[in-house]
């Protein structure tokens, strides 16, 4: 694999995020490769620089890839990252060993690893006041309270099956990549990264089921609102939308998948996954 244009994604509130893009930039310029430097937080200048990229390296945390990610979808370019963040589940590189690295990446020596993307679709109550919308997520999709502490409701249909109606904090719909991010949290189990399953987590049900489901990736889970109160879909952890009674929103598996390049043995993630849930690294 040739890499003639590069497009480096740094963390806009970390400082050394951006002075190692400076530096990884500095080492591109002298191994003669094209490159441009953006924000995370700038998705649509990200957007604009994605044609004739050939590889995206972030240098921040987990958050960064998943900002990069929304500019890269649905497009196949492989990302990899630089871990500036605390525990780096999605990330490849330590910052320390970054410049020794990369080389090895540009000369052809890693392996891709794909993982599969969800698809969201919004489907607005009043159609006249908001468009339906589609999104992707790499790591989950939440339908949960707002800013006021009240339980909301949330049915889930596992395609056309009722499967429970939710009274709590919301619920979350997570690929196995999102499987040891929020779901964990919420008591939801940890999923092999490559798999295709999908995991539904309620969030502190009340008087109701608190175990996750693993539905398989062919099924559309289905989340229709209902709420006195504020609600809110919160895609990724940073893409944010108001939720009212009769909102739907259906989520499955994209067909398009997320492509990482990696230097780390496949099996590395059965040897760091223990320590990093347990808030230690490796």
């Amino acid at each position: 694999m040739i890499f003639k244009r590069i497009g480096l994604i740094y963390h806009p509130l970390n400082k050394a995020a951006l002075d190692l893009a400076k530096e990884i930039a500095a080492y591109l310029d002298q191994a003669g490769c094209g490159h441009w430097l953006g924000s995370a937080w700038d998705g649509e200048r990200l957007r604009g620089q994605m044609a004739d990229t050939d590889l995206i390296v972030t240098t921040g945390g987990d958050g960064t890839i998943l900002r990069a990610a929304q500019a890269v979808l649905p497009l196949d370019i492989p990302i990899t990252s630089v871990n500036l963040g605390k525990l780096g589940f999605m990330t490849e590189m330590p910052a320390a060993e970054a410049l020794e690295l990369l080389p090895k990446l540009l000369a052809g020596d890693g392996w891709s690893d794909y993982r599969t993307v969800l698809e969201a679709e919004f489907l607005p109550h009043d159609k006249k006041e908001q468009p339906d919308q589609s999104f992707f997520a790499v790591n989950d999709v939440v339908a949960a309270r707002g800013g006021i502490a009240r339980i909301i409701s949330v049915a889930c249909h596992i395609d056309s099956a009722h499967y429970a109606t939710y009274k709590g904090d919301g619920v979350i719909v997570a690929s196995a990549t999102g499987s040891t991010g929020y779901s964990f949290a919420a008591g939801g189990p940890v999923l092999y990264p490559q798999s295709a399953d999908i995991l539904l987590t309620p969030i502190l049900p009340h008087l109701g089921r608190s175990y996750s489901l693993v539905t398989p990736a062919d099924k559309t889970i289905s989340l229709k609102i209902s709420t006195n109160h504020q609600a809110t879909m919160c895609i990724d952890g940073h893409i944010n939308m108001s939720l009212s009674t009769g909102d739907v929103i259906n989520v499955r598996t994209s067909r398009h998948r997320l492509h990482f390049l990696r230097l780390r043995q496949p099996d590395s993630f059965y040897v760091e996954t223990d320590h990093k849930l347990k808030g230690s690294r490796t």
